[in-house]
């Protein structure tokens, strides 16, 4: 028997990009995503700026996505909307818009966890992409999370690993500021690190017990590291910044992987599936590409368009729970903090 479609609109504003999309069933009719350009003369995101930008954005992109995805307001079947965690400002514009807009069609509200969407993201029907199967290990990484994640079942998820302080994507563009490169300067390390060679110069990796991860002492290691060599030469960075970028990036990543070996030895669980933003990171594919055959790992790496904040993801979440009628009532409230 066919699966009678349900049409979801998602809504995604946890940071700086205001998104919006349209699932049917587990498929994405359209997934759209405004940007805001704003943050990038602070050198880095600030939160009063981001949630008036959403204000600004958020109608225009909602429109689009319901054109896109050629769906009238009628045929929806549920509003799915970003929790938390994020910025308090940027998610009660999203919040607000999805409780009147469920309000007004007479539909149900679905409040999604925006970590666990990053997860399940890899549910999403795509061509060419494989899905994992339960139990496998999740690990989370973007500017504001690093987590590894033991996952039983679509909502039966367990934090198994986390960062003490820093995040892996705030380390990346810290980094970047240290080395003069513009916001959001993860990306730039990236490019640049595929042009340099990773043994350049050697970082010490942070010892932390367990599955835990810690990145300020890398910071600040690396702080140090660069006045030390300018102080000898100011042009140091210039000369050598294909070599510094590769060997920040050879560093962290080995400090992610060193972690996941660890999670597969103490879980068993050899399917890994990656999610956030810094899984973008062409470094830490290859890596676990490669690790696939090494360790006999299988690795599920997503699209590109979602692993930085989209709607499509928490359109899936949607999905999903509306399956198992998991609704909410307006008195559902966004939270800048909340568990997975």
């Amino acid at each position: 028997m066919t699966e009678k479609p349900l049409y979801i609109l998602a809504i995604e504003s946890s940071c700086d990009d205001t998104a919006a999309a349209v699932l049917e069933n587990a498929k994405v009719l359209s997934n759209v995503v405004a940007q805001q350009a704003i943050h990038e003369e602070y050198g880095g995101v600030v939160p009063e700026l981001a949630s008036r930008a959403h204000q600004q954005n958020i109608v225009p992109v909602i429109d689009v996505a319901l054109k896109k995805a050629n769906i009238d307001r009628s045929q929806l079947s549920a509003i799915a909307f970003t929790q938390g965690p994020g910025l308090m400002g940027s998610l009660l514009v999203g919040s607000s818009f999805a409780k009147s807009i469920a309000l007004a069609l007479n539909i149900p509200l679905i409040a999604v966890n925006h970590m666990q969407a990053h997860i399940l993201a890899h549910f999403i029907d795509e061509e060419g992409f494989e899905k994992p199967t339960f139990p496998f290990l999740g690990m989370t990484i973007s500017g504001g999370h690093t987590q590894i994640v033991k996952v039983n079942d679509y909502f039966d998820m367990e934090v198994i690993g986390e960062t003490t302080d820093d995040a892996v994507g705030e380390a990346f563009d810290k980094s970047a500021k240290i080395l003069g490169l513009p916001y959001p300067g993860g990306p730039l390390i990236d490019k640049y690190a595929q042009l340099g060679n990773p043994k350049a110069f050697q970082f010490t990796k942070p010892k932390v017990p367990g599955l835990n991860f810690s990145f300020s002492g890398l910071k600040t290691q690396i702080l140090y590291f660069v006045q030390k060599k300018v102080a000898e030469n100011p042009d140091f960075v210039k000369e050598n910044l294909n070599d510094i970028c590769a060997s920040i990036q050879h560093t962290i990543i080995n400090i992610l992987m060193d972690k996941l070996k660890l999670a597969v030895k103490e879980t068993g669980i050899t399917q890994i599936a990656i999610g956030g933003g810094v899984s973008a990171n062409s470094g830490i594919r290859n890596t676990l590409t490669e690790a696939q055959k090494k360790y006999g790992w299988t690795c599920f790496i997503p699209k590109f368009e979602y692993t930085t904040d989209n709607a499509a993801m928490i359109g899936i979440v949607g999905y999903h729970k509306y399956r198992k009628q998991l609704f909410n009532d307006a008195s559902v409230v966004s939270k800048a903090r909340i568990a997975l």
